[in-house]
């Protein structure tokens, strides 16, 4: 029986047969999943040996710091497929995410050798990367000795490639000419509307197409649904508010950060159109946010709509994907919509944040801690992590292409795979890459608080912000 169980595994790996008739085979024989879970691990190791010295760092150890997270749970549950594969040691600390920043800058600014890779951000790569924190590494992807044939860089989506690449100069396209990858994507997160369903249905109410749409359904569910607030934003004084669904409406009405003129940035956030938008996200806030919504993070969000706080979030999709699990309340209730903000647009414009893997240049095991990265940002484990854990959004074609993983989302996440096709062409980080990104996209947090406080009308409060950036950009050379 094993050895036809290995066969079949076999025949899959080489995409002889479809993942749904291999567990359909598997279970004929009898196989329980846990035992299916370790041939598969096993012939994966074996394809991926195949062509490739994985064992050439046999004995090493390779220390990582991560971010606790269910990407990070999902890389853990499969870590022995790594130690097997390459003969490697793997040590790792995690941290939770209001810590973990500081302690990834704390490290790099010290130039500490203590961790070899670790997670980050795109936008924290503008920091580290001209800084000489990072390792390049397009000098690896680009050496045939170093990076194993079937790694399929080109499966990687396109845009998350181009947004995790940067020349370092102020202002130049991610992804440009010139452009060093200054990380390697891992999993993603776009930005859509989650909703409870449950909710919606009982007030008849119908999944928002626009701006002025999601306006008055969230004022709708608030009147209508006792004790819930219509729609979840995050609002904290901080860079994290600007960048989920505010960034990703504001782009759709083709509104930018900055503009270029003669080499220089400067601010955009002053236009007549910028300022009429802006009128609408206060307005929604003030009529159907959360009362203390200038507290908002991530997590306030997620959690009011899993606890039916909140009718609707306009935030990273998966963030309404893990609402709709565990023990929330409303696990079964919430679905998934794309949202385009803007009727004229041809389609939503979602920015991303994008889990990746970096190196420390000042690491000491930097060919090893290569092995690792590709290994982690390799198809073979994000299928793992797609089809066995949470690890949603995978960053590879493949996965999204996968049968079972079609499936899985399909069958547990109403919505969810249609708003991310829907999503995905237009996907991107649509900030202008930049070094005072975290201070200057945090006062524009700042200054959306004083607007939906009425503290300062919306046109001078962007006339405002607008002045400083420029004064602030004139000051580090780069207005």
């Amino acid at each position: 029986m094993y050895e036809k169980a290995k066969d079949a595994v076999d025949a899959c790996m080489r995409k002889g047969m479809s993942r749904r008739e291999l567990g359909r085979r598997l279970g004929a024989l009898g196989l329980t999943a846990a035992s299916a879970n370790v041939l598969w691990g096993t012939a994966s190791t074996r394809a991926l040996a195949a062509d490739f010295d994985w064992m050439k760092h046999k004995g090493k150890t390779v220390t990582l710091l991560l971010n606790k997270h269910p990407y990070t749970d999902a890389m853990i549950a499969d870590i022995q497929a790594f130690k097997d594969l390459t003969g490697m040691e793997v040590k790792y600390d995690v941290f939770p995410e209001d810590v973990y920043f500081d302690k990834v800058t704390a490290a790099l600014s010290s130039r500490s050798s203590q961790y070899d890779a670790f997670m980050t951000g795109a936008y924290q790569t503008w920091q580290y990367g001209p800084a000489g924190w990072l390792v390049d590494t397009n000098e690896f992807l680009q050496d045939e000795s170093m990076t194993a044939p079937g790694f399929n860089w080109d499966d990687v989506l396109p845009n998350l490639r181009q947004s995790t690449a940067w020349s370092g100069v102020p202002g130049e396209a991610l992804g440009g000419e010139g452009a060093k990858q200054w990380a390697l994507p891992w999993g993603f997160e776009l930005n859509s509307i989650a909703y409870n369903k449950k909710m919606l249905d009982g007030a008849g109410g119908e999944p928002p197409k626009d701006m002025d749409g999601l306006m008055e359904l969230a004022a709708k569910m608030q009147k209508d649904v006792q004790g819930v607030y219509g729609i979840g934003v995050r609002g904290s004084r901080s860079w994290a508010t600007i960048h989920p669904g505010f960034l990703s409406a504001y782009t759709n009405f083709d509104q930018r950060d900055f503009t270029m003129e003669d080499g220089k940035l400067k601010a955009a956030m002053a236009t007549p159109e910028s300022k009429a938008f802006h009128q609408q996200w206060v307005k929604m806030i003030q009529d159907s946010g959360p009362k203390n919504w200038s507290t908002y993070t991530w997590y306030q969000v997620g959690t009011d709509l899993g606890a039916g706080a909140s009718a609707m979030i306009y935030d990273a999709d998966i963030l309404g994907y893990f609402m709709n699990g565990g023990d929330n309340k409303e696990a079964g209730n919430l679905a998934y919509t794309a949202f385009a903000p803007n009727p004229k647009a041809k389609g939503p414009t979602p920015n991303v944040w994008i889990w990746s893997l970096a190196m420390n240049s000042f690491g000491e095991q930097q060919d090893a801690a290569w092995y690792f990265m590709q290994w982690a940002c390799g198809a073979e484990h994000a299928l793992f992590g797609a089809t066995k854990m949470d690890f949603v959004n995978p960053v590879r074609q493949s996965v999204w292409d996968d049968e079972t993983f079609q499936k899985k989302i399909s069958d547990n996440y109403p919505g969810y795979l249609d708003q991310y096709k829907a999503s995905a062409p237009g996907s991107k980080i649509y900030f202008t890459p930049q070094p005072l990104f975290f201070n200057l996209t945090t006062e524009w947090a700042a200054s959306l608080q004083k607007m939906v406080a009425k503290e300062v009308p919306v046109d001078e409060g962007l006339d405002q912000l607008a002045a400083s950036v420029d004064n602030q950009l004139k000051q580090a050379g780069l207005g």
